[in-house]
């Protein structure tokens, strides 16, 4: 099972007036039949390479406004064609500038905006962005993003990757994604290409590669996830040829093989918990074994008993006393030492 996680969708959704009294035009998403059979072509090469989970992407600059903000995702999937044994997902990336550090909309009160994803990517771009992406954003919370994805085609990083900020990620449970577009020349790194900051041609592969390699480096080579974030079908490549590639970086053959297989699986299973009360895995419930007395009652609760329930204020047993029933092991040891120095 081989996973790509970023297919980046281009749309602009048409905004209608509906309502003269509303201060702001209501959006709705369109697609054309061009448009879907492009995307079509795109899912039947990835099917053809070996993918089987499949994550849409839509890409938000700076900031969310969840009065303007249309998820048009849900609309796309729907008129998807269903596929065997092939499985959708919607991520949202939110590309974090100097405009974002005081705050870009991942907020309690839009808790039901953000569970219509399946994942959420942060592409911090300043140093205050990626810090706060690692030591805050990573946390298990309802709002959590579990996926750093960094601007490996700039010339030069905007920040320092620092040891504590990225270990500190890691043990929250996020996890450091590459595309391997930028190894391609970068033209088609869409992310960058909404920030304003993209870099094509040689220079871009040049600086995917330096990037790719200290982000490697600092990493250890552990959670690390390989995406294509390609638009173009003709870009494409096979889950093999991709860990042959990222294996140039630094990488053993398995950390390769698992950024595109196993570390995404698992990526997937814990923002999967985004939608539990402090990302718990799952709702905790008592089973009662099918021949007890408590099985049988439509509330078991009634037939436990109190002298069944031992709080931390009742008293505890007290361990019973070991008889004295003759000398230690030890003291019989001992003496025996005694005896045979005698004999001899």
């Amino acid at each position: 099972m081989f996973f790509d996680l970023n297919i980046p969708i281009k749309k602009s959704p048409a905004r209608l007036n509906t309502s003269k009294k509303s201060k702001l035009p209501e959006t709705t998403t369109t697609w054309t039949t061009a448009e879907i059979a492009d995307i079509e072509r795109r899912v039947d090469v990835l099917v053809h390479l070996g993918y089987t989970v499949l994550a849409f992407s839509q890409t938000v600059n700076k900031k969310i406004d969840p009065k303007t903000h249309v998820n048009f995702l849900d609309n796309l999937i729907s008129q998807l064609r269903t596929r065997s044994g092939i499985v959708y997902l919607k991520r949202l990336n939110i590309i974090l500038d100097q405009d974002s550090e005081k705050g870009f909309g991942l907020v309690n009160a839009s808790v039901s905006l953000f569970n219509a994803y399946d994942l959420i990517a942060l592409v911090p771009t300043t140093h205050n962005t990626f810090s706060s992406a690692c030591l805050t954003h990573s946390l298990p919370s309802q709002l959590t993003a579990h996926i750093i994805s960094l601007p490996l085609t700039l010339p030069r990083l905007p920040y320092h990757m620092k040891h504590t900020l990225i270990r500190t990620a890691i043990k929250n449970g996020a996890v450091f994604e590459i595309n391997y577009v930028g190894a391609l020349g970068g033209e088609n790194d869409s992310m960058l290409v909404e920030a304003d900051a993209a870099e094509n041609g040689p220079n871009a592969k040049r600086n995917w590669w330096a990037s790719s390699r200290e982000l490697v480096r600092v990493t250890k080579g552990r959670s690390i996830v390989v995406s294509g974030g390609i638009v173009n079908e003709a870009d494409l490549r096979a889950p093999r040829d991709v860990a042959n590639l990222i294996s140039m970086l630094g990488l053993a053959q398995d950390a390769a093989h698992d950024a595109s297989s196993k570390t995404p699986k698992s990526l997937i299973i814990r923002a999967k918990t985004r939608q539990t009360h402090r990302a718990v895995l799952s709702e905790p419930a008592v089973v009662f074994p099918a021949n007890s007395d408590l099985a049988e009652s439509s509330n078991p609760i009634e037939k436990l008993d109190m002298e069944d329930v031992v709080t931390a204020d009742s008293p505890q047993p007290q361990k019973r006393q070991r008889e004295d029933s003759g000398p230690s092991k030890k003291k019989k040891r001992k003496q025996n030492r005694e005896d045979t120095q005698l004999v001899a």
